[in-house]
């Protein structure tokens, strides 16, 4: 895996759309590699939530949602980032999307549901005055995807247009911050390394497999285990891990490792010996007819 960067190279690539009813849209594109749209997600997700609205939008229909609080979960699971809030939840693809352990996601797919290209836009009217700004994604078939809505200066916090001359214009702080990042590369990405790729262990507590409901022992089993080695590892639980009837399932993010029928003892040997050590515990590995390095990516 290739060292992580705080610089982001500018793509220095610039594009206006027309709009039909008048104006156009200004995209400015910017790398869409991980190593770059993963910081930036974890600020806008996890940091910046309350200045955060995500949507989409095309003709004749727009959807916006927005955060009341930090997200239960935001995670990277098999390409996708998943968050997830009290009341609603979105999935992003972010690199390939394998299919679980099976890999069983055609090349061709894997290529489209990816985001191929990531921008910063301004909305501007028939006076070329900027409307509205955010983030815009498209996949592998250029179709567009997730928007992301930023602060607006002529809103209030209520969404009610403001008074002629009465711009909040301080609303933009965060897109020119983010804008320095990851457009021009003028400022470094606020991390050393990239959030959405701190490694974590999950236990599957999905309800279509009975043995996975007995998922409590190993979850504390693996805590104990991550606090006795000192590792900076996340330990959570997660819904289906694409390994039914095999359960308990433990999903390890560091090299994409699944376990099936896991103890409270293989857990401890899951930590002990391949996390903290880099050894898997091979009998209890899965897919079972499959190395360990047949199972990365």
């Amino acid at each position: 895996m290739p060292e992580f960067s705080r610089q982001v190279t500018p793509l220095d690539h610039r594009t206006a759309e027309p709009i039909v009813s008048g104006g156009q849209i200004e995209y400015e594109d910017f790398p869409c590699i991980i190593d770059v749209i993963g910081p930036l997600l974890y600020t806008l997700f996890q940091e910046r939530w309350q200045q955060t609205q995500v949507g989409h939008v095309v003709e004749g229909s727009v959807l916006e949602l927005e955060f009341t609080q930090a997200p239960k979960i935001c995670v990277l699971y098999d390409g996708y980032l998943t968050v997830v809030t009290a009341a609603w939840h979105l999935h992003l693809c972010l690199e390939e999307h394998h299919g679980g352990p099976w890999g069983r996601t055609p090349p061709e797919l894997r290529q489209q549901r990816r985001i191929q290209r990531a921008s910063f836009y301004r909305r501007l009217n028939k006076r070329s005055q900027a409307r509205s700004w955010g983030i815009q994604f498209w996949n592998g078939a250029g179709e567009k995807m997730m928007n992301l809505f930023l602060p607006n200066p002529f809103v209030d916090d209520a969404e009610k247009l403001l008074p002629e001359g009465k711009a909040q214009l301080d609303k933009l702080s965060l897109y020119e911050e983010l804008r320095d990042i990851y457009v021009l590369g003028v400022r470094p990405i606020p991390y050393i390394e990239n959030p959405l790729k701190r490694p974590y262990l999950s236990v599957c507590r999905s309800s279509r497999c009975y043995p996975s409901q007995k998922w409590q022992p190993i979850i504390e089993a693996l805590q104990t285990a991550v606090k006795q080695e000192g590792l900076e590892v996340s330990v959570m639980t997660s819904g289906c891990l694409e390994v039914c009837t095999a359960g308990p399932v433990v999903f390890y993010s560091g090299d994409r490792t699944w376990y099936t029928r896991v103890t409270p003892e293989i857990a401890q040997r899951i930590v002990h010996e391949h996390v903290a050590q880099g050894h898997p515990v091979q009998a209890h590995v899965y897919p079972p007819i499959k190395t360990q390095a047949s199972v990365q990516p």
